[in-house]
Order: structure tokens, then sequence, then C-alpha cells
């Protein structure tokens, strides 16, 4: 016997669709995380020049490339991306209603 597997479309955030809480500031860390792992890999940095060069130990930086951002602030995501040489811009769009 076959069971019909449900299909529930998107809403663009996948912690929204898991129903976590603070999901937009979940994605935006997530965001965030991404970008930092492409400069470190852009940069060809291991680990351990990573975490000198951000002032973190190892272990922190191999959980952030492995998305474990819990303890990270978005204030903290945003001064690792500026010790990567990278500037943080922040827009504020309104939505129509």
């Amino acid at each position: 016997m076959t069971e019909e597997i449900q299909v529930k479309s998107s809403s663009g955030n996948v912690f929204a669709d898991l129903e976590l809480a603070n999901s937009d500031e979940l994605l935006m860390k997530a965001e965030l995380v991404r970008q930092i792992s492409q400069l470190i890999a852009a940069n060809n940095l291991t680990q351990t020049e990573a975490a000198k060069l951000l002032d973190i130990d190892q272990p922190k930086v191999s959980a952030l490339l492995h998305g474990k951002f819990s303890g990270f602030s978005t204030d903290r995501l945003f001064r690792v991306l500026k010790a990567l040489g990278s500037d943080v811009e922040i827009r504020v769009i309104a939505t129509s209603k």
C-alpha cells in the first residue's frame, strides 16, 4: 500500500517553513554565514588561518562553516565579514500591502 506524499510550496524561508521561532533572523544569519564561507574559500584560508584572522578559535570557524551559528549574534557575523575584507550594507525596503 502506498501513501500519498504531501507536497507544500516553500515560502522562500526554510526556517519559516519549519515553523522555527525567529525565522527571519535565522535566514539572515544563514545568508551571512554563506557569505563568510565563500570568502574563506575564495581566500584559500584553512580553518586555522581563518580563526587567527577572525580572532576566534578554530572549532568556532568549523561550526560556522557547518551551519551551526546559534552562538553568533548578527553583529558578530558582521564583524567577521568586516575582518574578511567586506563591507556590510543594510537596506530597508518598504513592502506594499
